[in-house]
């Protein structure tokens, strides 16, 4: 269970039944009161060696920018919603590109205005859409501080049409198993072989444990995906990635394998992650490989189109071996 160092919060989120209780959780830890949670001064100006200590604070603010962004692969758009950041330190993590060493979780207490605009967006619209609430945050983590994915389900079956969608890197589902969802939040669980998980995201849970989160959630008839994400291509990552596939196969229950879905991705990585991974991780392994990657723009570096399509190709064929009936969303 996360415990904050310290609370940095807006003052008007306790005019927010949210903020209002998480004031109330939080009572005996330090606060400190800002003006703008994008805009924390004293963040800043931290060195890129107290990233993790950083990520020890809790900010509480109010979500001005609600715009939905397009998307293409497992929904419709993607949500601005309840959280962004994260307390989990993944070495290649995304956000870290938005918000450099300012990563850290940072909580909105206007949850109903958020979710009230997804059910108004879904219900006029002539088709059924899934709403992406997961893009900028973990909601499964998330959930453990807020209750904020239960609120959210409860408050979304009613609605007439849509579905919402987000990915996790956490097992922390028993919460959400006995919850009236009625066939409408999809949950995609990231995975990746063992070795990664300990020594690139930290802080987040083991291999173990994430399966058997899949297996509790396919009973509870939440339909579920399986990121095999970001693909990193290390040394012998042919042999760790089989060794996922067929761990997967093994361990996921009967139900679990008739109805999942994949997506592939290959780790896309950046100048930011280097310069702050080299200060707050200086012992850990090296994922950058100037051999196998090129640059794709803006300080971004993705593995030479060579190496991916053999990366395709070797996981389609492994995969064709265990989940031939199992649909792969996209590989990218």
């Amino acid at each position: 269970m996360f415990k904050p160092k310290a609370i940095y919060f807006e003052k008007d989120i306790v005019n927010y039944e949210l903020g209002k209780e998480l004031m109330e959780k939080y009572k005996e830890v330090p606060k400190v009161e800002i003006e703008n949670h994008n805009n924390i001064e004293e963040m800043r100006k931290k060195s890129n060696k107290e990233f993790m200590d950083m990520k020890r604070n809790l900010i509480i603010g109010i979500r001005k920018t609600h715009k939905f962004v397009p998307n293409h692969k497992t929904s419709d758009f993607l949500v601005p919603y309840t959280s962004s950041g994260c307390t989990a330190a993944c070495m290649y993590c995304y956000l870290v590109c938005n918000y450099n060493k300012c990563a850290y979780l940072r909580l909105f207490v206007n949850r109903e205005k958020m979710l009230e605009k997804i059910i108004k967006t879904s219900e006029t619209s002539e088709k059924e859409l899934t709403f992406e609430i997961g893009s900028n945050s973990d909601l499964i983590l998330e959930n453990t501080i807020t209750n904020n994915l239960v609120w959210t389900i409860e408050n979304f079956k009613d609605a007439k049409k849509g579905f919402l969608t987000l990915p996790t890197k956490f097992s922390m589902v028993d919460d959400i198993l006995d919850l009236e969802h009625r066939g409408k939040v999809i949950i995609r669980m990231s995975v990746n072989p063992k070795e990664i998980i300990n020594r690139v995201e930290f802080g987040t849970s083991r291999l173990e444990v994430r399966i058997e989160a899949i297996n509790k959630l396919s009973e509870a008839g939440y339909k579920v995906g399986i990121l095999i994400a970001p693909v990193i291509m290390v040394e012998n990552w042919k042999e760790l990635y089989k060794e996922l596939i067929i761990e997967l196969d093994n361990k996921l229950s009967k139900k679990a394998k008739q109805q999942v879905f994949f997506e592939i991705i290959f780790m896309t990585y950046s100048f930011v992650h280097t310069k702050i991974n080299e200060e707050a991780f200086p012992n850990a392994i090296q994922i950058y490989d100037k051999e196998k990657m090129q640059g794709r723009g803006k300080g971004k570096y993705m593995y030479k189109t060579e190496l991916r399509e053999e990366g395709k190709k070797f996981l389609l064929e492994e995969m064709n071996k265990y989940f031939r009936d199992n649909t792969i969303e996209y590989m990218v």
